[in-house]
């Protein structure tokens, strides 16, 4: 939406001129220092802001927080800190998103306990999905996360199934989510250490050695 749009929407509102003006600014403030001067040090936002940081400084993954205050989440029951989560190139939209909120279990009977949740998008994440790991019996669903254990140690992104399905609906479900291979982990070829691959582009099929995805 156009920013004249936004401010004509907050306007509309009844949002003062001003107003509009100072929360479209902090809408475009990228770190926790601009915020603060924004907002004052002895803003609550901003404290319980500096918080968490600290905190995922200390725990290490720091390095993959980065401060976005246009961050939005539409529903109401929020009570503090909002998030998104995106793959690490930015090529995607949002995977997750979540925030915290201390009151929401008081609206279905129960009662408030602080909390924090997200949910997922997993159409988002099959759209990057390389290889499909599929165990012809239930038998080889413990070499089949062995497979897909040692594709995702070669950078592989990998959907393992471990349901109980046919191998027609893993054809299937391959094309669906636009899978470039498909890892059948059948009885036969694990006992000659070697796995069933498809490769879904081609249409050609051939045998991996177990030793080779080592």
């Amino acid at each position: 939406m156009p920013i004249e749009d936004i401010k004509k929407e907050l306007r509309v509102a009844g949002i003062p001129s001003d107003a509009v003006e100072g929360i479209l600014h902090a809408l475009s403030l990228r770190s926790l220092s601009e915020l603060e001067e924004f907002l004052g040090s002895d803003s609550g936002a901003v404290a319980e802001l500096k918080l968490l940081f600290s905190f995922a400084n200390e725990y290490g993954y720091a390095d993959w927080l980065q401060f976005d205050a246009s961050v939005v989440r539409g529903l109401a029951y929020y009570t503090g800190t909002v998030f998104e989560g995106f793959d690490k190139d930015r090529k995607l939209r949002a995977i997750c998103g979540g925030g915290r909120y201390d009151r929401l279990l008081s609206t279905f009977g129960g009662s408030d306990i602080p909390a924090c949740g997200f949910g997922f998008g997993d159409a988002v994440i099959v759209e990057e999905i390389d290889d499909i790991v599929f165990p012809v019996n239930g038998e080889l669903k413990q070499a089949a996360a062995m497979v897909a254990s040692n594709l995702r140690n070669k950078g592989r992104i990998v959907d393992l199934i471990l349901e109980d399905k046919r191998l027609k609906w893993a054809f299937k479900h391959a094309e669906r989510v636009n899978a470039k291979r498909l890892f059948l982990v059948g009885q036969a070829e694990w006992e000659c250490g070697a796995v069933r691959v498809k490769d879904l582009a081609t249409r050609e099929e051939s045998d991996i050695l177990i030793s080779d995805l080592l």
